[in-house]
């Protein structure tokens, strides 16, 4: 599947169609720049696909950042790929190849992925570092398991930890249990607030793409009342998300109502081996009639049912006592807590370690001093989990 330079995304230097890389544990990857929109459809089917390595989500979020979508072949075969995002550094001094949530293959269960995931880290490096002279810094993926075996690769073959989250776990449930084994995973006080949601008199509704415009209303009406400093990617991607034309990248829309009334509402991307509780919203009557519990039930049984997923995503906590408490809860005893990894950073040559530890020192101090701001606003929700 090799195209034309004419159909490559943007780069520091134009990249080649198709370029050898180095072969690892008897793997050798060839890497392609292929354009967002045969990204977009080719890892639709990927195990790894997540929305932040989406080129239509990456566009929106991050407009000053040039998108390389670039897949990993072997043998002719599709195995993986990685949307880079070259960051050009201010007067021309260079550029970071950035990967977040990077790179995903399309078997991430494979007995052989240990080395196929460092022949792609290869290729990267000779691609990036050793061609094009970036450095490279790959925020790696959360592992469900024991250990985080890309996370493992990259510090052996020489990443330097960066920043890490304050609150780095994700929180994320088993899909693959029956009724009556979920139910008995929750813990104990999560299952008796369900209970009670139960005889609330909820109905669980699942609406189509359309209807995002009543999910705006009950977000924005909600960040108005809790008073959260909002610093997702909601208001830059919502509508080019719901508007993908994939159904299985786009993702899905559920609606809890109360006597006809909207009281919550969330949107669930579903692609993949993981599906990710992207946004949620409530009213003021949801607590009460514990709204919260009622949804996440039906959606994790209706993933169970409608997806090839095996794990739920519910995110992190940015802090707040109540969803940590919330979220460990409906994790239970079958599904997984596990810390983000720190972000990695590659560079063997002087200049770009430089110019890139600069650059990631210059944003850190702007993050700090945008933090102790709005830390100032008397109205502000303040985080209160302890770390």
């Amino acid at each position: 599947m090799s195209l034309s330079a004419d159909t490559l995304a943007g780069s520091h230097k134009a990249p080649q169609a198709l370029r050898s890389a180095g072969a690892v544990a008897g793997h050798a990857v060839n890497i392609e720049h292929v354009s967002g929109e045969v990204w977009d459809e080719t890892i639709a089917t990927f195990d790894g696909v997540c929305q932040e390595q989406l080129y239509t989500f990456a566009k929106n979020r991050w407009p000053g950042v040039t998108c390389e979508p670039v897949l990993f072949v072997e043998d002719g075969e599709v195995v993986g790929g990685v949307l880079t995002m070259v960051q050009h550094l201010p007067l021309k001094v260079g550029a970071i190849a950035v990967s977040k949530w990077g790179p995903i293959f399309k078997d991430g269960k494979r007995a052989d992925f240990e080395s196929v995931y460092a022949a792609a880290i290869e290729a990267l490096i000779e691609e990036y570092h050793d061609r094009r002279g970036m450095m490279i810094s790959v925020l790696p993926r959360a592992a469900w398991a024991d250990t985080n075996i890309e996370f493992d690769y990259l510090q052996a073959r020489g990443f330097r930890r960066g920043a890490q989250l304050k609150f780095p776990d994700r929180y994320v449930v088993n899909l693959r249990l029956d009724d009556e084994a979920q139910r008995k995973s929750f813990a104990q006080k999560w299952r008796y607030h369900l209970n009670k949601s139960m005889k609330a008199e909820l109905e669980f509704e699942y609406a189509g793409p359309e209807r995002i415009g009543e999910f705006n209303a009950l977000y924005e009406a909600m960040t108005d009342r809790k008073k959260f400093a909002d610093h997702s990617a909601y208001d830059d991607t919502i509508h080019p998300l719901m508007e993908m034309e994939n159904d299985t990248l786009r993702p899905e829309l559920f609606f809890v109502r109360h006597k006809g009334e909207i009281v919550a509402g969330a949107v669930i991307f579903k692609a993949g081996d993981t599906a990710v509780y992207l946004y949620g919203a409530t009213n003021a009557e949801a607590l009460p009639l514990r709204a919260g519990y009622f949804m996440h039930w039906h959606i994790i049984r209706w993933l169970r049912d409608n997806t090839k997923a095996t794990w739920y995503d519910l995110g992190g906590t940015d802090g707040f006592q109540g969803l940590h408490q919330f979220k460990k809860g409906m994790v239970g005893d079958e599904g997984v807590i596990s810390p983000v990894p720190p972000v990695l950073n590659y560079a063997s040559r002087f200049l770009p370690f430089l110019t890139g530890t600069l650059a990631f020192a210059a944003r850190d101090i702007i993050a700090e001093i945008r933090h102790r701001i709005e830390k100032l606003r008397p109205d502000a929700a303040r985080p209160d989990q302890e770390r």
